[in-house]
């Protein structure tokens, strides 16, 4: 594990690229296929990314010179940004400090964090590590409801009572997606490494109708909402009539998501489908997306189409894997200059300034 530790000599990372060509140089066959790998033949891992590319910004001149602000209101509480780092498996593959490190570089940079139910630090240490920094972001925790509610109901309030802010409960991967990758290059077990918030019964090489047995139902979610401490956002939702049905069970925020384009392949672009969701609630809740973001023009335009905030998942990876906590910093740092930068010359003074009027189409010329 220490030989990813070591910097490269060649040049320093200017971009979220940079780090991930460096991660992906030095990552053993099995890593690479974990963090970027996708399901099937990866067309929707693929699409997240070229869909911001395929939107245009359609700049405002003269509107100011001060440095736009980047702070923002979501769940009752103003925040220092509109980033979260998004919920990730077992991040102790990665770096010795995992979920740690995130946690750190995210919270001195007014980032969020989405601590993953699968990482290998349990939450309280998260927590302890994040709660008193002046300016954090949010940490929230992410669950998935494994068909005990007993379990569920027990780390909802093991959450609340560590500090966290809300629950994000994952509701699109039932069973894992099939992930060619991964299947070419088995990963070993990772020795040494637990993961201090998963059941028991959730033994690895389960078959697929046992999982399906235990997979969340709608009935479960609705009570997980009634019962949870904290609020509960609902991370997975890419079709309208899911989003509706989030608003009426009372869910307090959705996350536009297909999983990083890890479970099921062909799904569309969550940049694609985000202006329909955002339609479809008429302003209810909050609607966040994750999917593709490497550039703080992506940010700025998923603001755009109505998104309060969005989460950005393997850049983390990278940065975490190549320097750990300060790597990770970095590339958050760097999503955060970038993202004031395209506001400033978009002539956006403040994200509650950012419309859909900043989008230009160029097939109908019009406004989005």
């Amino acid at each position: 594990m220490g030989a990813h530790l070591m910097p490269r000599t060649d040049a320093f990372p200017i971009n979220l690229a940079d780090h991930e060509m460096w991660a992906r140089d030095r990552m053993d066959p099995a890593l690479n296929a974990i963090i970027h790998g996708g399901a099937g033949d990866e067309i929707t891992l693929r699409a997240n990314e070229q869909a911001w590319k395929d939107l245009s910004l359609w700049p405002r001149v003269l509107a100011g010179h001060s440095l736009p602000s980047l702070e923002m209101d979501l769940l009752g509480r103003r925040w220092p940004t509109p980033v979260a780092v998004a919920p990730m498996a077992q991040q102790g593959r990665l770096h010795p400090d995992g979920e740690r490190a995130i946690g750190l570089a995210a919270s001195a940079l007014g980032v969020g964090m989405v601590l993953s139910m699968q990482s290998n630090h349990p939450m309280e240490q998260i927590a302890q590590d994040v709660i008193s920094t002046a300016h954090r972001g949010p940490l929230w925790f992410q669950l998935y409801h494994l068909g005990d509610r007993s379990w569920s109901h027990d780390l909802l309030h093991r959450a609340a009572v560590a500090g966290y802010e809300a629950v994000v409960v994952t509701v699109d991967a039932p069973i894992q997606g099939v992930r060619d990758r991964e299947r070419r290059h088995p990963s070993p077990p990772m020795l040494g490494l637990t993961q201090p918030h998963m059941p028991a019964a959730c033994r690895p090489g389960q078959d697929l109708a046992t999982l399906l047995e235990r997979s969340a139902t709608r009935a479960d979610i609705e009570w997980l909402i009634q019962s949870s401490p904290l609020p509960v956002l609902l991370k997975g939702i890419l079709h309208p009539d899911d989003a509706q049905w989030a608003c009426a069970c009372g869910a307090q925020g959705i996350i536009v998501s297909n999983h990083g384009g890890r479970v099921l392949d062909t799904v569309p672009a969550t940049a694609v489908v985000l202006p329909m969701i955002v339609e479809s609630v008429h302003g209810q809740l909050p609607v966040l997306v994750d999917g593709g973001i490497r550039r703080g023009t992506d940010i700025l335009k998923a603001l755009a189409m109505g998104a309060r905030a969005v989460l950005v998942g393997r850049p983390v990876a990278h940065g975490l894997f190549n320097a750990g906590a300060h790597g990770v910093a970095h590339v958050l740092r760097l999503l955060m200059d970038e993202l004031q930068a395209a506001m400033a010359l978009c002539g956006v003074r403040d994200v509650a300034s950012v419309t859909n009027r900043l989008l230009f189409t160029k097939s109908s010329k019009t406004f989005i």
